[in-house]
């Protein structure tokens, strides 16, 4: 094998991953899914578990649509009338009326006046990041912001880079001050909702920042928020981080179509000329192929359920489950972060015992996602819970119960 030295390398640095406890490992293998019932939501079987039944409480479908049937018929007919696949890139072989539907009514759920879709939430952030960025843009980013904003920024070739602790609006402010006179456009992004906490970033109060100190920078300040968490998760009719904070002034507004819409999909919003000139310039645009048509349609079933008295329903529901949860952890003694967002972490901030209590919840078959360091910071290790709109109070008490258990015997 002519690359048996480079092969060789990779295994060590798999072999020193497993020493230091921070590999992935093997993932999970779902073979198939019990439905829903009045009383209890849909149940997991996993590969090699037998006839064992899981809670899923590690899914980004937040408003369980994932499974309603009129989104599976939708997906159904859209599959009969564009096919399976889209052919190409949009410049090559066109594109579909629904994916334009899809563009204008996403556009107008967020009320803005352009939207375009991409394949991914990631790539989405990673192209309007680093197409948006020129020699002449200083970067500022929170702290905690997702993966996809960290590479985003090691893609783009800025001026300059400035990262400033997790919310600090002071430390925000400063490099703000700092950088005037340094650069002719800064971009400053965060994210909405933040992935491994559930907490969010004060949007109203960064806006009012960035608004305070535009004039300062010729080429203005561009406010970049990634609220793949937040848009249809929270807030009294889906509109996430904005609606929470009832913040204006987001400049581009990035989000996904792959966790409360329940299907696949990334797309950003925005006024002006951003749109026009992303379809232009991004390449993760231009040369990645969109969703398919099928996945557009149910997208947009997606919207419509949300934009009704169902959706309204799905979102109190969801509102009852996640203060339920959050509220049982705290009756147990256990430490939490108090959000109104389905993200409910349970900090532990010791790596083995994260590593047992993850195994003790499978092992009572519930599936929750530890998170260590390096994904966190040494201190911070969490099991991440997230609650959906199809979980049941019966779904919410059985997991309680089994972190009960865990809590009696290991104290």
């Amino acid at each position: 094998m002519p690359y048996s030295n480079f092969s060789k390398f990779l295994q060590e640095q798999i072999d020193d991953l497993k020493t230091t406890g921070t590999t992935k490992g093997a993932e999970l293998v779902v073979v198939s899914v019990k439905k829903a019932t009045n009383d209890s939501g849909p149940r997991f079987y996993l590969d090699g578990f037998k006839d064992q039944e899981f809670i899923r409480m590690n899914s980004n479908s937040y408003l369980g649509l994932q499974f309603d049937q009129r989104m599976l018929r939708a997906e159904e007919e859209g599959a009969k009338k564009y096919g399976v696949g889209p052919g190409a890139v949009r410049f090559i072989s066109g594109t579909y009326k629904a994916h334009l539907s899809l563009e204008r009514q996403l556009a107008k759920f967020h009320g803005r006046e352009d939207c375009m879709l991409n394949s991914s939430a990631y790539t989405t952030v990673l192209g309007v990041i680093s197409t948006l960025t020129t020699p002449e843009t200083i970067l500022i980013s929170d702290e905690l912001n997702h993966n996809c904003i960290i590479n985003a920024m090691k893609l783009s070739r800025p001026k300059g880079k400035r990262i400033y602790k997790h919310n600090n609006l002071e430390q925000l402010e400063k490099q703000i001050q700092e950088s005037v006179g340094q650069c002719d456009h800064l971009i400053v992004v965060t994210d909405g909702v933040f992935s491994m906490r559930g907490d969010f970033a004060p949007l109203d109060k960064i806006s009012e920042i960035t608004k305070k100190y535009n004039d300062n920078f010729p080429k203005d300040i561009v406010l970049v928020v990634d609220d793949s968490h937040g848009a249809g998760a929270y807030g009294a009719t889906g509109r996430g981080t904005e609606e929470i904070t009832k913040a204006s002034g987001i400049d581009i507004l990035v989000a996904t179509l792959g966790k409360a819409f329940g299907v696949n999909g990334g797309y950003v919003v925005a006024n002006g000329a951003i749109i026009p000139y992303l379809r232009e310039k991004n390449p993760f645009y231009i040369y990645t192929n969109p969703i398919t048509p099928s996945e557009t349609t149910t997208a947009i079933e997606a919207l419509n359920i949300l934009d009704s008295e169902d959706g309204k329903s799905l979102l109190s529901h969801l509102s009852k489950m996640t203060k339920k949860f959050e509220q049982g952890l705290l009756d147990l003694g256990y430490e939490t972060i108090p959000s109104p967002h389905p993200i409910v972490p349970l900090l532990v901030r010791d790596t083995e015992r994260t590593t047992r209590l993850v195994k003790f919840l499978r092992d009572n078959g519930v599936l929750a996602t530890g998170l260590n360091y390096p994904v966190v910071p040494k201190g911070d290790e969490t099991i991440r819970f997230q609650v959906t709109a199809d979980h049941t109070p019966l779904d919410i008490e059985c997991v309680l119960d089994v972190l009960k258990k865990f809590k009696e015997q290991e104290g």
